[in-house]
């Protein structure tokens, strides 16, 4: 097998990241673009000792579960990975992502996985967006990088983000062409404007707008937030976040307000968050909201029970525990986010949290050593997964239930196994969808003692 070589395959499998999967003779060929089922004639693009990747040249026959993709550049952008697939067919797809990492990681065999839960309508819905600067043919672009590259996709609209960030995206695009401001130049580490971040409230529509720059003088700033605010009114905040660093990290560590407030407001639910340009803050709050009551129902809390909500950011898991809940203790790495949390407890009238800054691994143990323990956990780690001393603090707690919720279905097998080898048994598993025509999937997992 060579590269340029072109074969008919048949797609009898997909990958976690939603290739197809075919053999030619005994070598497996990955296939961008293939749904299981189909049948296609593909080119090779890369062979190595094992398997082959390649992409299609031609559909011999499709899919049911194909649909032409809605974005002009789905093609090339490296955003929605599953826009060829219909709505109902992604929600199949996650459903046995998640089960293939418990039964092929976690050893969990035949284990039952509720079905996903979807959105009603899942278009526009990315409160979030982050737009790398750059330089392009035509002069300054702003859009989205390509597909495992930092190649920048200039792009003017997206199906998954709100209008209000697409608006902020060409009025800030708009004024750096008008008044010549440097952009960044990833390669040489010249030039100031790096990337164009925005957060939207859906409660408000309010919008905060952070300008990731290489240095706080930026020339024509005050023109910039003249015709930014004048073009988008929504735009109710305007931050500078200064990265000086060289590597693929959006935000840096400082930030200045120079128009508006320091935090954007937005609900969810009943709930009222302040949210910082740093925070962690779920990106698609209609979701999110279904995620967080599927964590508290799991939690069954009466009014009477200590929970521990490890990872706990802003607060927002930590505010929808508290209302049911005797005591909450939040623990959060991000110094920023600790502050956001305790001012979003008082905004809301809750007085039964305390949250702690530092490693959810350093400060649980030492909580568990001054004699705190917790009647239910609620752990919500980033993609790696916990860290394997906070699990061993955790089965030393012996909490009557844990609430695990997950954005890596790998990591979180690891860890069920983990917890399960230590005398915890899983109740019930639900996917929810937070990131429609991606191929991420959330979870939320019952434990019992």
């Amino acid at each position: 097998m060579n590269k340029n070589d072109i074969y008919e395959i048949e797609i009898t499998g997909m990958t976690h990241e939603a290739l197809g999967v075919g053999k030619v003779g005994d070598m497996a060929v990955f296939v961008q673009g293939a749904i299981e089922g189909e049948k296609v004639t593909a080119k090779i693009i890369k062979v190595a000792k094992n398997y082959a990747v390649a992409r299609v040249e031609e559909w011999i026959t499709k899919s049911h579960g194909r649909q032409e993709p809605f974005c002009p550049v789905y093609k090339r952008c490296g955003g929605c990975s599953l826009q060829h697939m219909t709505y109902d067919m992604q929600l199949k797809f996650k459903h046995r992502v998640v089960t293939d990492n418990l039964e092929r990681i976690g050893g969990f065999r035949g284990i039952r996985v509720n079905q996903v839960i979807g959105m009603v309508d899942p278009m526009n819905y990315r409160n979030k967006a982050q737009y790398p600067v750059g330089i392009g043919d035509s002069g300054s672009i702003a859009g989205f990088y390509a597909r495992r590259s930092h190649t920048i996709i200039d792009s003017e609209s997206c199906g998954i983000q709100h209008h209000g960030s697409e608006k902020v995206r060409s009025a800030v695009m708009d004024a750096v062409r008008e008044l010549k401001i440097p952009v960044y130049n990833e390669e040489t580490g010249e030039g100031i404007l790096r990337h164009i971040v925005t957060r939207v409230s859906y409660a408000t529509g309010d919008i905060m707008v952070i300008l990731v720059v290489t240095k706080e003088n930026v020339p024509g700033l005050d023109r910039l937030i003249r015709k930014l605010t004048c073009e988008v009114p929504e735009v109710k905040s305007i931050v500078l976040n200064i990265n000086k660093r060289r590597d693929n990290v959006i935000l840096g560590d400082t930030v200045r307000t120079v128009y508006g407030g320091d935090t954007l407001i937005d609900r969810l639910g009943h709930l009222t968050f302040h949210i910082s340009p740093l925070s962690f803050y779920q990106v698609n709050p209609v979701q999110t909201v279904v995620l967080y009551e599927k964590a508290v129902e799991f939690a069954g809390l009466t009014g009477s029970e200590t929970v521990f909500d490890l990872y706990c950011g802003i607060g927002t898991i930590s505010l929808f525990l508290a209302e049911r809940a005797g005591k909450v203790i939040g623990v959060e790495i991000v110094p920023e986010a600790v502050d956001a949390a305790i001012k979003n407890a008082k905004v809301n009238n809750i007085t039964n949290t305390e949250f702690y800054c530092g490693a959810a691994e350093e400060i649980v143990p030492r909580l568990y050593e001054k004699g705190a323990r917790a009647d239910v956990v609620v752990v919500d780690p980033p993609r790696k997964g916990c860290d394997a001393a906070l699990l061993e603090t955790m089965v030393k707690m012996q909490p009557e239930r844990i609430v695990y919720v997950s954005c890596n279905p790998s990591t979180l097998a690891r860890d069920l196994k983990y917890l399960t080898a230590n005398r915890y048994e899983i109740l019930e598993i639900q996917p929810v969808d937070l990131f429609p025509w991606t191929e991420h999937v959330e979870t939320v997992v019952l434990m019992s003692k």
